[in-house]
C-alpha cells in the first residue's frame, strides 16, 4: 500500500461527530478501494465488504425495502460468518452506481446510526450509464441528497508519486523553503527530482502501474498495464453509454493524442471526424469527463479574476487525467524519448498535459487564454489573490506571449507570471521560473 492523500480526508470525516456515509468517487482503478478497505479494517472491527459490479446479486439484500434491520438481516443469512455488531461494523458498498437501492439506502443507515457506511463509485453521474430498466430503479430508490459525504479521488498525483520513490518530509520542506526563497535547489536534490519528473512523465499514476515500475523497473511491463486500463475505459465506453453515443466517444476518447500535437492545441471536432460539428460531439466528450478520464482547460475572455466567470464554454482543450496513459497512447519508444529528452516538437504537447495533469490531481480547474492576434498563454491561474500566468517550457521557449503580457499591464492587468519548465529557480522582474517538478508547490489561492 502506497501512502495516498485520500486517507487524511478519511480521517476527518470520521472524526466529524456529525459525518454522514462517505462516498469516494473517481476514475476507475485509481486506487479507491484499495485505500477505503485499508482504512474500514484499520479502523473497524468488523468490514462487510460488498462488490456490486463483480456480484450483482447483492442487490437482492436491498429489496423490498430499505430498513437497516432489515438489509442486516438478508446480509447475515447469506453471509453466516459475517459478525455484524452496532458500533463496530463498518459496511463497503464497492461500484455502488451499480446498485441504485444500496445508494438510496444510505439515508437510512445515517438516521440509525449504529453502522458506519464508506463507499465507492467509479461511473456515478455519467449521462448515459444507465439503461432503461437501471434508471426505473433509480427513480424508484431515491438517491438521497443531503446524505452522503462525496469526496473525490484521483491516481497519484507527483507528489504522492514523491513518497511512494522515498522522498521524504525533509525534502519537501527543503524545495518549500527554496520556493519562498527563490533560491536554488542544490543540484544533487534538483538532478534526483528531474529524474523523478521524467519518470513520473512516463509512469502516470495508477497505483498498479506505479507498484509494477517500482518493483520490475521494466517499462515494458508497465505499458502492457496502462494499455489494458486504456482499453477497459473504452469497454466501459461500449458498455454503458447510450447506443447512439457509443462511437463517438470512441472517436473523440481516441482523438486526444492528434488534438494536442496541433500548434494551437484547442479541441477541434474536425479533427475526430471530417466536418464534425460540435453538436454531434459534445455530448460524447461530457460523458468522458464525467467518468474522470479527461480534464476540460477553458479559454477565457480576459486575464482577470475569477477566472470561471471568465471562461468561454465553446473554446477549451482536453487533456488527459494521467499523464501516463496519455503516453500509453502514442507509438512504442515514446517513453524512451522521454526519458532520454529527445521528443522534439511533441514534447510540448507531453509537458502541458503533465501541467494539466498535476494542477488537476490538486483540485484545480484548469484555464488558459487565447486571442487570434497570437497571444497565447498555456495555463492561467489564481494564485496568492492574483491572475497569474503560467508557461511551461520542456526545456527552452522565449515565451514572447508572456512578455507581451507582462509589458503590458494596462491592458491585461497581469503584475506577476510563472514559467515552469527545466530550470532552476530564478526570477527576472515579474517572471519567476521554477523546475517543472516544483508545480505541484503552487497551492496558495
Amino acid at each position: 500500500m502506497f501512502k495516498r492523500k485520500i486517507e487524511g480526508e478519511l480521517e476527518s470525516w470520521l472524526s466529524d461527530s456529525s459525518h454522514k456515509p462517505i462516498v469516494v468517487k473517481g476514475v476507475r482503478q485509481c486506487g479507491k478501494t484499495s485505500s477505503v478497505v485499508a482504512f474500514a479494517k484499520q479502523h473497524f472491527d468488523n468490514v462487510v465488504y460488498l462488490d456490486f459490479r463483480e456480484h450483482p446479486d447483492f442487490k437482492k439484500f436491498f429489496t423490498p425495502n430499505l430498513e437497516v434491520d432489515s438489509i442486516v438481516m438478508r446480509i447475515s443469512a447469506v453471509m453466516p460468518n459475517q459478525k455484524i455488531e452496532p458500533g463496530k461494523t463498518c459496511f463497503i458498498f464497492d461500484e455502488i452506481q451499480d446498485c441504485p437501492s444500496a445508494r438510496g439506502s444510505l439515508k437510512y443507515f445515517h438516521l440509525d446510526g449504529r453502522y458506519e457506511v464508506m463507499c465507492t463509485g467509479s461511473l456515478l453521474g455519467v449521462n448515459g450509464y444507465k439503461t432503461r430498466e437501471e434508471k426505473i430503479e433509480e427513480e424508484k430508490a431515491s438517491i438521497p441528497v443531503g446524505f452522503e459525504n462525496i469526496v473525490n479521488m484521483y491516481p497519484m498525483d507527483f507528489e504522492e508519486w514523491l513518497w511512494a520513490n522515498g522522498i521524504q518530509q525533509i525534502h519537501l520542506d527543503y524545495l518549500s523553503k527554496c520556493l519562498n526563497e527563490e533560491t536554488p535547489v542544490e543540484e544533487a536534490l534538483h538532478d534526483r527530482f528531474r529524474e523523478l519528473l521524467n519518470e513520473y512523465v512516463v509512469i502516470g499514476g495508477m497505483p498498479e502501474v506505479v507498484t509494477t515500475f517500482l518493483q520490475s523497473k521494466q517499462i515494458g511491463k508497465v505499458l502492457s498495464i496502462q494499455r489494458r486500463i486504456v482499453d477497459e475505459y473504452k469497454s466501459d465506453m461500449v458498455k454503458y453509454a447510450l447506443s447512439s453515443d457509443k462511437s463517438k466517444i470512441r472517436e473523440c476518447f481516441e482523438s486526444i493524442p492528434a488534438q494536442l500535437a496541433r500548434e494551437y492545441k484547442k479541441f477541434t471536432y474536425s479533427v475526430v471526424r471530417p466536418n464534425g460539428r460540435s453538436r454531434d460531439y459534445e455530448g460524447s466528450i461530457q460523458w468522458i469527463e464525467d467518468a474522470g478520464i479527461i480534464r476540460r482547460c477553458y479559454n477565457t475572455e480576459n486575464t482577470e479574476l475569477p477566472l470561471d466567470g471568465n471562461k468561454i464554454q465553446s473554446e477549451f482543450k482536453i487533456y488527459m487525467a494521467d499523464i501516463g496513459l496519455l503516453i500509453s497512447m502514442l507509438e512504442d519508444g515514446t517513453q524512451s524519448s522521454i526519458l532520454d529528452g529527445n521528443l522534439l516538437s511533441y514534447k510540448g504537447a507531453i509537458f502541458e498535459n503533465l501541467v494539466a495533469d498535476i494542477f488537476g490531481k490538486m483540485g484545480r480547474k484548469l484555464y488558459y487564454y487565447h486571442k487570434d492576434g497570437g497571444i497565447e498563454l498555456d495555463f492561467l491561474m489564481r494564485y496568492k489573490g492574483k491572475c497569474v500566468p503560467v508557461e511551461c517550457k520542456a526545456r527552452t521557449g522565449n515565451a514572447k506571449s508572456l512578455r507581451t503580457v507582462l509589458g503590458n499591464p494596462e491592458k491585461y492587468h497581469v503584475n506577476s507570471a510563472i514559467k515552469l519548465g527545466d530550470y532552476n529557480i530564478g526570477r527576472k522582474d515579474n517572471l519567476l521560473t521554477i523546475p517543472m517538478y516544483m508545480a505541484f508547490m503552487l497551492k496558495d489561492l
